[in-house]
C-alpha cells in the first residue's frame, strides 16, 4: 500500500514545486510592471466630472485638426515608402497609441479618431523611444529551459492583426487610403498583404515587395488582387521582367487614376510606351530609367489618340536616344508647355550647350536638373545664353572625364563660366537655389569691381535676391553652401558668404556621454577626408571618460494598448 502511494506523493510534490515557481515568476512580473508603470501627472489624472462638455461645441473640422496634431504622420498624403516618409523628433507608435486612447473619451471622439487612424496606416518596426528597450525584452519567447529565446516578429503580428480588423469591419476598411510597412515585412508577409488589400477598395498607396514590380511568381496573387480590388491606386513601378504585363495596361486599364509611374530597364519599343502612357488620363509624374530602345520618336507622334500626354514632372535617366530636338517637338504643344514644371535629364542625349533650346520653350518650368559628362570645352560666344524667368531650382552638374590632365583647366569649367555669365546678365530673375559640381563658381558669380567714379545707384549684377549656391568638387562629397548676396548702393559688388557644413548632431546623445549632458559642448567640422571630427568647446575642459559616466534613463511606461498600433 505504501509503495502505491509513493508515486502519487511524488507527483503531488512536483506539482506543488512547479506551482511555487510559477507564483514567484508571476509576482516578479507584477513587481516589474508596477515599478515601470507610467505615472500620470496629477493635472491629467482622470476624474469623474459632471460638468458641461465644452468639446461638444467644437466644429468637426476644428476637432479633427486638434486630434491630427497628436499623430502627425496619420495625415501624410505623400506617395513615399515608410522609410522615406519618416518624421524626426517623435515616436510614431506612441503617437498612434495616444490617439487611439482619445477614442475612449466620447462617441464623437471615437468617430473622428478612427477616421484619422485608418487614413494612413503605418506598421513601424520598433518604438523610437525608451519604451522599445523594455518591449524588446518582453517579446522574446522564453521558457523554463531556454532563458534566451528568439524575439517575436512584432511587425508581422501587427500586419496579421490589422488584416483581421479590416476584414471583419468593412466600415474601417473603406477608410484606409495609405498602407506603409517596413521592407522586410512586406517581403515576408506577401500572403497577408494580399488578403489585406483585397478588402481595401479606396487604397491609393501601399508599400509592395520588389517581386511585384518584375512579375515574380510569388507575387502573382497579390498583383491580381491589386488590379481587381484596388482601382484607385495612384503609384506603380515596372522593372525588368514585367514587359508583358506593362504592354497589357493599355487594354486592361486597371488604374485609371494612376498619377505616378516609374519604368526601369524595360525592353519595350516606343509605340508600346506611348500607347500605355496615353491610357492614363490622370498621369502627372513619369520616370524613365535605362530604356535603351527609347528615342525622340516618342515625342513626334502625330496621332492625337496615342501620343505622349502632358506630364508635370518628367525624369529621364540613361536614355541616350533622347535629344534636345525631341524635347522641342514635345514642348511645341501648348498643353505640354502649361503643365511641365519639373524636368530631370541625367546622362541623356541632351547636351548642356543645347539647354537654352529647352528653356526657351518651357515658360512654367520651376525645377531643372541636368547631369552630363563632356569631352570638349565650350565657346560661350557661339551659344546663346541660358534664360528662364520661372526657374527657381537649377541642378547644373557638368563634369569632365576623370582621366583629364590635372595641369590643364578641365573642359567643364567653360560650361560654368557660361552659366555664370547667363546669371549675371539677369536671365534668371526667380532663381533661388543653384547646385553645381564646381568650386570656382562662387567667385565667378561675383561681378568685377566697379570703377571708382561709377554711378553707385546702378548695380552691375543680374541677381535680384540672395542665391543659395551649393557646390562640390566630385559627386561623392557633400554639398557646400555659399550665399551670394546681390549688390546694393553701399556694396556695389555684392558679397559671398561661405558656410561650413552644418551639424545636425546633439552633443549629449550623438557624440557620446563623455561630452556632457547639458546643451551642445562640441561642433562638427570636416577632417578633409570625407569624414567629420568632434571638436570640444573653448572652456579648456576635456571630455570625461566613458567608463566613469553613468547612463541615466528616464523610463516612462503606460499600459500597453492591444492592437496593431503597438
Amino acid at each position: 500500500m505504501k509503495e502505491q502511494r509513493l508515486p502519487q506523493l511524488t507527483v503531488v510534490a512536483a506539482m506543488k514545486f512547479l506551482q511555487h515557481i510559477r507564483s514567484k515568476s508571476k509576482l516578479k512580473n507584477e513587481d516589474d510592471a508596477q515599478a515601470y508603470e507610467y505615472k500620470t501627472p496629477a493635472a491629467y489624472s482622470p476624474r469623474n466630472r459632471t460638468g458641461r462638455d465644452c468639446t461638444s461645441r467644437l466644429p468637426l473640422k476644428l476637432l479633427t485638426e486638434i486630434l491630427s496634431n497628436i499623430c502627425p504622420h496619420a495625415c501624410d498624403d505623400t506617395y513615399l515608402s515608410l522609410e522615406e516618409s519618416m518624421r524626426d523628433g517623435g515616436c510614431m507608435l506612441c503617437d498612434m497609441r495616444d490617439l487611439a486612447q482619445c477614442a475612449l473619451v466620447s462617441r464623437r471622439f471615437l468617430v473622428t479618431t478612427q477616421t484619422i487612424l485608418y487614413h494612413n496606416v503605418r506598421i513601424d518596426p520598433v518604438h523610437y523611444c525608451e519604451r522599445e528597450v523594455d518591449l524588446a525584452a518582453k517579446r522574446k519567447r522564453k521558457s523554463f529551459f531556454e532563458r534566451n529565446g528568439e524575439p517575436i516578429d512584432a511587425p508581422k503580428q501587427r500586419v496579421e492583426q490589422f488584416s483581421r480588423i479590416v476584414r471583419d469591419n468593412q466600415s474601417l476598411a473603406i477608410q484606409v487610403e495609405f498602407l506603409k510597412m517596413p521592407y522586410m515585412t512586406r517581403e515576408t508577409c506577401i500572403a497577408d498583404l494580399a488578403r489585406t488589400v483585397s478588402v481595401l477598395p479606396n487604397l491609393k498607396y501601399v508599400d509592395l515587395p520588389d517581386g511585384i514590380y518584375s512579375d515574380d511568381r510569388s507575387c502573382g496573387t497579390l498583383k491580381q488582387e491589386l488590379e481587381a480590388r484596388c482601382s484607385d491606386l495612384r503609384k506603380m513601378k515596372y522593372l525588368h521582367g514585367a514587359e508583358r504585363s506593362f504592354a497589357l495596361l493599355s487594354q486592361s486599364q486597371p488604374w485609371q487614376n494612376l498619377e505616378i509611374l516609374e519604368l526601369s530597364r524595360l525592353e519595350i519599343d516606343p509605340n508600346t510606351l506611348v500607347s500605355v502612357l496615353a491610357s492614363f488620363p490622370a498621369l502627372r509624374q513619369v520616370k524613365l530609367e535605362e530604356l535603351p530602345m527609347i528615342d525622340d520618336s516618342i515625342f513626334r507622334r502625330s496621332n492625337s489618340t496615342s501620343r505622349l500626354p502632358p506630364i508635370g514632372t518628367f525624369s529621364l535617366q540613361n536614355t541616350p536616344g533622347v535629344t534636345a530636338g525631341g524635347f522641342e517637338a514635345y514642348l511645341s504643344r501648348a498643353e505640354v508647355r502649361e503643365v511641365l514644371t519639373h524636368l530631370t535629364i541625367l546622362d541623356t542625349g541632351v547636351l548642356p550647350s543645347e539647354l537654352h533650346r529647352i528653356l526657351a520653350m518651357a515658360p512654367y518650368l520651376r525645377s531643372l536638373r541636368i547631369n552630363q559628362t563632356i569631352q570638349r570645352a565650350l565657346t560661350p560666344s557661339t551659344v546663346p545664353p541660358l534664360a528662364s524667368r520661372s526657374l527657381d531650382t537649377f541642378y547644373f552638374e557638368v563634369e569632365s572625364p576623370s582621366a583629364a590632365p590635372h595641369d590643364l583647366q578641365p573642359p567643364s569649367e567653360s560650361y560654368y563660366q557660361y552659366l555664370a555669365s547667363s546669371i549675371l546678365a539677369g536671365n534668371f530673375p526667380s532663381l533661388i537655389s543653384l547646385y553645381a559640381l564646381s568650386t570656382s563658381l562662387p567667385s565667378l558669380l561675383l561681378p568685377p569691381p566697379a570703377a571708382p567714379f561709377a554711378n553707385p545707384k546702378a548695380p552691375s549684377s543680374g541677381l535680384r535676391q540672395p542665391l543659395m549656391l551649393y557646390t562640390k568638387s566630385i559627386p561623392e562629397h557633400d554639398w557646400y553652401l555659399t550665399v551670394i548676396s546681390p549688390p546694393t548702393s553701399t556694396n556695389r559688388r555684392g558679397s559671398a558668404t561661405a558656410t561650413r557644413p552644418i551639424s545636425f548632431y546633439n552633443g549629449s546623445t550623438q557624440l557620446g556621454p563623455q561630452w556632457g549632458d547639458k546643451g551642445r559642448d562640441s561642433v562638427i567640422v570636416g577632417n578633409g577626408f570625407g569624414g567629420f571630427l568632434a571638436v570640444p568647446n573653448d572652456d579648456g575642459t576635456r571630455p570625461s571618460s566613458s567608463s566613469g559616466h553613468k547612463h541615466k534613463h528616464t523610463w516612462s511606461k503606460s499600459k500597453s494598448s492591444a492592437g496593431w498600433m503597438g
